[in-house]
């Protein structure tokens, strides 16, 4: 179980990326997602404020769609 944040900032291609605590690409401006025992989970509650969400390729590989 970790804690999950999306990064409250859209990328290029308008995507909010979920990372999970202790990530080394965790972005300053966050919202934090809540406890979860996967990146699914999480990226599931960050569509919840931004339908474009997916996993950081980098944390949360197994949810990194774009």
């Amino acid at each position: 179980m970790k804690n999950y944040y999306v990064n409250t900032n859209g990328q290029a291609n308008g995507d909010h990326e979920v990372h999970a605590e202790g990530c080394s690409f965790m972005p300053s401006s966050k919202l934090y997602l809540g406890y979860f025992s996967s990146c699914s989970g999480a990226v599931s509650e960050a569509k919840k404020t931004y339908s474009k969400s997916n996993g950081c390729y980098f944390c949360c590989k197994s949810c990194h769609t774009s």
